[in-house]
C-alpha cells in the first residue's frame, strides 16, 4: 500500500520514469558522486553494496576482506551478500512498479546485464541514462586501501579491466544520455559539470511514448475519481 500511494502521488514527480545507471570499478568514488551530484533529486538508490556492508557490520565480522581473519571470514560473508542482492531485488522491484526514480549503483563489469535491465525499464516506459565514474588503476587501487571495506588487490584489477572494456559499448548503448566523468582528483568543476547535466535530465519531462501514455490515463484517473467525490458531497 505504501508504493501504491506513493505512485498515485509520483503522476505530479518530475522524477518518475527516470532512471540512471551508475558505474565504476571499485575505488571509482561513485559514492562521492552521488552524494555530490544525484542525492538531493529524491530517486530512489539501489544498490546491494549498501545493504551488504551494514549487515557485515550488524555481524560484527571484519571490512578488511584482503587479511586473514576477512579470509576466514568468506564462506559467511557470501551468505550476507547473497541475501543482500535479494532484498535489493525486491526493493527495485517496489521501486519500479510504483514508477519512481531510479539510482541503479553497480560497477557496470556486466555489460550484458545492464543491457537487459536498461531494454527491461525502456519497455515499461522509462528514460535511461549512465553515469559512468572513470579513474586510473593507480587511484583506484590507492582510494581500495582508503575504504571501510577493502578488496583484495588482484579484484580490484580485475574489475577495473572488465569496467574499462565496456565504456565503448556503454557510450553506444546510451549514446547522448551517456555521462562520462573523470574523477582521478574530485575536481569540483567537474563535478559541477556533471551535476547540470544531470539535473537538466532528470527535472526534463520523460520522452518514452509509454510512460507517457501511463501519465494520461493517471491523471484522467485521478479527475475522474475528482469529480465523483464532489457528485457525492451533494448527494
Amino acid at each position: 500500500m505504501k508504493y501504491f500511494k506513493e505512485l498515485q502521488e509520483g503522476v505530479y514527480d518530475p522524477n518518475i520514469f527516470k532512471a540512471f545507471f551508475l558505474a565504476g570499478g571499485p575505488g571509482s568514488g561513485k559514492s562521492y558522486v552521488v552524494g555530490r551530484t544525484t542525492a538531493m533529486f529524491g530517486m530512489r538508490i539501489v544498490n546491494s553494496d549498501e545493504v551488504f556492508e551494514k549487515m557485515i557490520k550488524n555481524a560484527g565480522m571484519t571490512m578488511k576482506m584482503d587479511t586473514a581473519l576477512g579470509r576466514q571470514q568468506e564462506p559467511e560473508r557470501d551468505k550476507l551478500r547473497d541475501t543482500a542482492k535479494r532484498i535489493t531485488r525486491l526493493r527495485q522491484a517496489n521501486y519500479i512498479e510504483g514508477r519512481l526514480g531510479l539510482i541503479i549503483d553497480g560497477t557496470g563489469k556486466d555489460f550484458e546485464k545492464i543491457e537487459g535491465q536498461n531494454k527491461e525499464l525502456i519497455q515499461l516506459g522509462y528514460d535511461t541514462h549512465m553515469i559512468f565514474v572513470n579513474t586510473s588503476l593507480d587511484v583506484a587501487l590507492a582510494r581500495n586501501q582508503e575504504r571501510d571495506r577493502t578488496l583484495p588487490e588482484p579484484i580490484v584489477v580485475k574489475s577495473w579491466n572488465a569496467v574499462q572494456k565496456n565504456i565503448g559499448k556503454f557510450s553506444n548503448l546510451f549514446k547522448n544520455r551517456f555521462i562520462i566523468m573523470d574523477n582521478n582528483d574530485k575536481d569540483e568543476k567537474v563535478i559541477t559539470n556533471v551535476y547540470k547535466r544531470v539535473f537538466n535530465l532528470a527535472k526534463k519531462k520523460v520522452t518514452n511514448g509509454i510512460a507517457k501514455n501511463w501519465i494520461a490515463k493517471e491523471l484522467q484517473m485521478k479527475k475522474v475519481s475528482g469529480a465523483k467525490k464532489g457528485i457525492d458531497r451533494f448527494r
